[in-house]
């Protein structure tokens, strides 16, 4: 598991870690990780130092500092590096390392556009240390006048700690903001870097460890991201004393004479995380003969699926119709297992404050409920809650409703009503196709109902690791530049399974 930290933890753990090391400079661990980043980025270029043209744009604070140490660096070995500083101060001690080093200084207000913008057209490197993680709202004014200009057309950027305008935090982007090729981060990962739309500005990111991981306040992060090997504890080899029932059932409640297909796809990607059977539950709407027909393994019944012993969990809603099957989700709703709502379920709950409350009673009795919107459907359940940014807004919708949110999109966020977080970094465009949504929610339906069988008490990592397990067989089905769609997701969840179970990337 890899965690991550808010700012407010990263400034306590650099707090404690330079009192347990006065002597250890931070700075200078940050500046030479970053200097080595922009050696690599000009190598790749094939271009040697001695010859390269690096220009920096420089804020007034640390993060700033780590950018001119870093530079003179490059400097000092022969590169041309021009500073340019977007505010009235700056790093002093940093600036003077550069000034010796050869480097040369020009402030943002003196420059004409056309010189800002002839420099970022010459420079093999462009090194964004404007603002950093204590950064939030938008830029400035001269900031956003040097990203504009000195970025289009934009050379190779390497932000330090945070593309300058995204907040680290959130990932929330406000006005203007440095798109950088490779975000150079200290410590640990902060977020922002993986939530949209900040995400989008970051690149890829390149992790500096410069000792702050053993000062960070909680042992079990709040905010973290699954590798292949968390994954694998929630689909494991089957246990050679256990049997179908013992594994877990999943009751599939999906589809409608509209859209036979979303239940074809729910109930196929339930058939592989983990269960031993997967249970149709059949509303005399001839799905259940088409289901069984394509799948001979699965059950079918119209049984209340409170008479279900068996049943572990359940997933309801892909495909249904929103005027005839609210007496679904609340026969779903009114049982004791783990429950994934998605599509049209939401809808459904949107409009229907009984549902509402019956769902969080269920969160007061102790049973678990998944909610899976896009963030359309998100808009629609919780209005007005995504003007504050992704991550705030999943969490207060999974506090106010007592559920497990499953915000999908770009960094998809898994969060509990206890404020647990999971950043999903699997996912990619290529899951943005019809159909996907129910293959998504029927392998988190089936790896929650396996997990709940075996007494696990994490679902909210249950829940993210079969998020991963989607994503990854999207990258699979991708992997070959192929056109993807919900048909090859699902066929590739086994060898995503296998993936994991051989803790393979994160």
């Amino acid at each position: 598991m890899i965690p991550l930290a808010a700012i407010a933890q990263v400034r306590a753990a650099e707090e404690t870690a330079m009192a347990a090391a006065p002597d250890v400079d931070l700075m200078a661990q940050a500046a030479r990780g970053l200097a080595t980043v922009i050696e690599r980025v000009l190598s790749g270029q094939g271009i040697k130092p001695a010859k390269a043209q690096v220009v920096a744009l420089i804020g007034s604070g640390n993060n700033g500092g780590d950018a001119l140490f870093a530079v003179a660096e490059i400097a000092a070995a022969g590169a041309a590096v021009v500073a340019i500083t977007t505010a009235s101060t700056w790093h002093e001690a940093g600036m003077s390392a550069l000034l010796a080093s050869g480097g040369t200084h020009q402030t943002a207000v003196d420059l004409t556009d056309v010189s800002l913008t002839s420099l970022g057209e010459s420079c093999d490197v462009l090194v964004d240390g404007i603002v950093g993680i204590g950064g939030s709202g938008g830029l400035r004014e001269q900031a956003v006048r040097v990203v504009s200009l000195t970025c289009a057309p934009s050379p190779f950027t390497v932000s330090v700690d945070v593309p300058s305008g995204v907040d680290a935090n959130s990932g929330v982007v406000t006005g203007a903001a440095v798109r950088a090729d490779v975000t150079v981060t200290f410590g640990v990962v902060k977020p922002g870097l993986l939530i949209a739309p900040g995400k989008d500005f970051a690149g890829e990111i390149e992790l500096i460890d410069i000792g702050l991981s053993a000062f960070l306040i909680d042992e079990r992060s709040h905010i973290a991201v699954l590798e292949g090997i968390d994954v694998a504890t929630y689909v494991p080899e089957p246990d050679p004393m256990g049997h179908k029932y013992t594994r877990g059932v999943v009751g599939v409640a999906t589809g409608s004479p509209a859209y036979p297909g979303a239940a074809a796809l729910s109930v196929g990607a339930a058939r592989w995380g983990g269960v031993g059977m997967v249970h149709y539950l059949d509303r005399g709407d001839g799905l259940a003969a088409l289901v069984i027909e394509h799948y001979p393994d699965v059950i079918a019944s119209g049984a209340d699926p409170r008479d279900l012993p068996h049943v572990t969990g359940w997933v309801c809603g892909c495909g249904f119709d929103r005027a005839v099957d609210a007496d679904a989700v609340r026969a779903v709703l009114a049982t004791e297992q783990p429950v994934v709502l998605d599509a049209s379920a939401l809808g459904i709950v949107a409009s229907d404050d009984s549902l509402r409350n019956q769902i969080a009673a269920r969160d007061v009795a102790g049973f678990t409920t998944i909610i899976t919107p896009h963030e359309g459907e998100f808009a629609t359940l919780f209005p007005g809650l995504l003007s504050q940014g992704r991550l705030a807004a999943a969490r207060s919708a999974a506090h106010a409703l007592g559920v497990i949110v499953v915000l999908k999109g770009p960094g998809t966020i898994i969060t509990s009503p206890s404020g647990e977080v999971r950043i999903d970094t699997e996912g990619t465009a290529v899951l943005s196709c019809a159909g996907s949504g129910d293959v998504l929610a029927g392998i988190i339906g089936s790896v929650v109902a396996a997990s709940h069988a075996r007494g696990q008490s994490e679902l909210v990592d249950a829940t993210a690791a079969a998020v991963w397990l989607h994503g990854r067989a999207g990258r699979i089905a991708g992997s070959r530049g192929r056109p993807v769609t919900a048909l090859e997701i699902l066929d590739n969840l086994p060898e995503a399974i296998s993936h994991a179970r051989r803790g393979e990337g994160a």
